[in-house]
Order: C-alpha cells, then structure tokens, then sequence
C-alpha cells in the first residue's frame, strides 16, 4: 500500500521544531524530506538531554529524513543547492526574510530554474510588516499573540505552557499550506511563495476566544472564561489522593448526570447561571475531594465527560493511547538501553500506509548518496568533503 505524499520531494533547510515537525508531518505519509544541515548540524541535535549521542529533541521531530551536509555561503554548495531545487517540489525555508536571497536562492530566483516550485517560508512574524526581521522564540510570539496573558490561573501570574504553542501552529499551518499549493500546482502546474507566520498561526487558535470577548464586549480574563475556570461544568477538580479529574460537562444530559452522581441535585438547574458558578465550584470540589481520582472515575465511567489529568508516564500507558499507537515507544534505542517516546502520526488513512518508518539521519549521512543521484563522481564528492562545502 502506498504512501499518500510518495513521489513529492521536499528540501528543508530549516531547524529546531516549527520546521522540522512540518516536514515530519509530511514524511509520515511518504514524502521525501532532505534536510539540509550545515556542517555543525541542527542545533537540536546538541541540546540536552542527549540520548545515543545526539540531542532527544532531534529525534522527536527529524524521522525518516534524508541528511545532506551544505555549506550555503560557498558557491560550489550553492550550486548543489540549485540543482537538488530542480527535481525538487517544495522548499521549506526557516531563516528570517531575505536569507536565502542574500545567496541568490531566494523563491524569486529558484522559481527561474523551477516554476512548479512551491517555496514555504515559516518566520515568527512574516514577511511583511514592522516585526518581520526581529529575532523570536516560542515564548515572544505566544505573549504577543494574547496566548500567555490568558493562560493559567485568575490569582496568578500569566503562566508559560508545556505545549510550544506558536511552534507547533506555525508548524501545522506550514503543512497545510505546502498541501494546498501541491493541489493547486496539480490543477494549473504553477508553484508559489506561501508566507506562513508563527505569530498568525497561534492568533488563529484563539478563534472561541476571540468569539467570546466580541459577545460579552468585555475582554476575556486569565481563568475567567467558560472554558478556561470560571464555570463549574468546565474544570478541574482534586480528588483525595491528590490526583485531579477534569469535567467537561457542558451539555445538560452530561451536566445531569455529573451532579446526580456526586448528589447535588441542586445545582442541575443553574448549569450555566454566571451568579452560582463560584458556589458552584466550591461545592463540587468538597465532594470530589472525598474520593481518590480512580474511585471517581470508576462511579463515572465513560458516560459523563469525565476524564483523569495524567501524567505522561499515564498516557503511554494508556489503552485508548496503545490501542491506537499514539505514542510510539523504540525499545533499547540505538542500543542505549532506554526507550525512545516519540508521537506516533495522528491521520489513519483507510486506502493508503499508515505505518512510517522510524530511521533517524545522522549529520551529512546521505551527503554522498544524494551527489550521486545528482550526477557527481565519488572524486568529484571527495572534493567537495576537503573543501568543506559538504
């Protein structure tokens, strides 16, 4: 069975997460990924913690990828460059505007050797306006976007989140733009530039929230929103083992249920009453807390929006989690004795291959090969490995 992406080659010259999870989301289902590497190699194969050498959060975003050591700057690997961009489909570029175009491998001149070419720009800022040259990380572009003001809990301070949520939007919204263009380039034969900023892409995930402040006319508050603590039948409550359950009782049959089990009949009838909430709140979690998380979660069973906070540990253990191989364990990883945890791919496609490879690239482990597949003779290669230019 084939996979749904085999046959579209892609170049990614980019590094850390946004990037490289794109073109993993797209390697999963078949794509040829090159990631193109300087000598000194993605800088998260160096950070820690290290796992068989080599930084854990390279593997975690860099599977099933060829590696291709390029120096950029010379004009010999500018020119292996240009030729792997002919019978290529799409670039993916995750320097600041107008990198590459300093090396004359912009999408303006590529286009010229490749007009089919989809060229995927992924910045924190875009390419236009006032931001577009400033330096970012995750935690800048989610504070700019409204995400951490309105994060963590109504008493405390704006809280970071575990998820590097500007990132990995930036990331999801890169795949979704290089799919479209592939469609579009399937119907017309024309490629594009597609401009996908970090920074628009995590605005974006506040669309319920954005909703919210324009029906009450009042901006949200941090822990104030129906979804975010303020309502009793959205939350999480701690249990007596000092674990928490979460309820997400929003519908009134759910809502029902939940208060008949933990015997509150009277708060049933203001489900969703702003006035009670607080009371509400208080009530619910004095009962909660005399019963542990797995005493709870046995009364409520699968029918009442119920779920245990879990630690990760939890979650890869878990049989829904096992079931549909949502985290993929690599026993004994690269003869290290440790288990390698990756997210397994999340599209189950009825018709097509479901089960990627899990190969990781060592630095410049496909440079030779690939100069071969482009035309160069090993002496020419063992040139350009004395020249540095690989």
């Amino acid at each position: 069975m084939d996979f749904p992406l085999s046959g579209i080659r892609i170049l990614d010259l980019s590094r850390a997460l946004p990037g490289p999870y794109c073109s993993q989301l797209l390697s999963d289902y078949g794509a040829e990924i090159i990631k193109i590497e300087d000598r000194d190699g993605d800088p998260s194969r160096k950070n820690l913690p290290r796992l068989a050498g080599e930084g854990a959060q390279f593997y975690s975003v860099n599977r099933n990828k060829r590696s291709l050591t390029l120096d950029l700057k010379q004009k010999k690997g500018q020119e292996i460059f240009r030729k792997l961009v002919r019978v290529s489909d799409v670039v993916i570029d995750g320097f600041r505007p107008g990198t590459m175009d300093k090396f004359g491998l912009g999408y303006e001149a590529l286009k010229q050797l490749n007009p089919s070419l989809i060229y995927c720009a992924l910045t924190a800022y875009g390419w236009t306006g006032p931001l577009r040259n400033a330096p970012s990380h995750d935690i800048n572009i989610s504070s700019l976007a409204g995400i951490t003001e309105l994060t963590g809990h109504h008493n405390g301070p704006p809280a970071m989140s575990t998820v590097q949520i500007s990132a990995v939007s930036g990331a999801l919204y890169s795949a979704i733009a290089i799919l479209v263009a592939l469609h579009h380039r399937d119907k017309t034969g024309e490629g594009q530039f597609c401009d996908v900023a970090m920074l628009d892409s995590a605005v974006n995930l506040l669309a319920y929230t954005m909703a919210e402040w324009s029906g009450n006319q009042s901006l949200p508050r941090r822990g104030k929103g129906r979804l975010t603590g303020a309502f009793a039948y959205f939350n999480i409550y701690e249990t007596s083992d000092g674990r928490y359950i979460s309820v997400g009782a929003s519908e009134e049959k759910y809502w029902t249920r939940f208060c008949t089990v933990i015997n509150k009949p009277e708060y049933i009838k203001p489900h969703k009453e702003p006035s009670m909430q607080e009371e509400m709140i208080n009530g619910i979690q004095d009962r909660i807390k005399r019963k542990s998380q797995s005493e709870w979660l046995e009364i409520f069973g699968d029918e009442a929006c119920i779920t245990p906070v879990l630690s990760l540990d939890e979650v890869s253990e878990h049989p829904q989690v096992k079931d549909r191989r949502t985290i993929i364990k690599i026993g004994n990883f690269r003869e290290t004795g440790i288990d390698l945890a990756l997210p397994g791919p999340v599209i189950k496609f009825s018709n097509s291959s479901n089960q990627p490879k899990y190969e990781f690239p060592r630095l410049g482990q496909h440079s030779g090969k690939i100069l071969e597949e482009l035309g160069y003779t090993l002496d020419e290669i063992e040139v350009l490995v004395k020249e540095k230019i690989i």
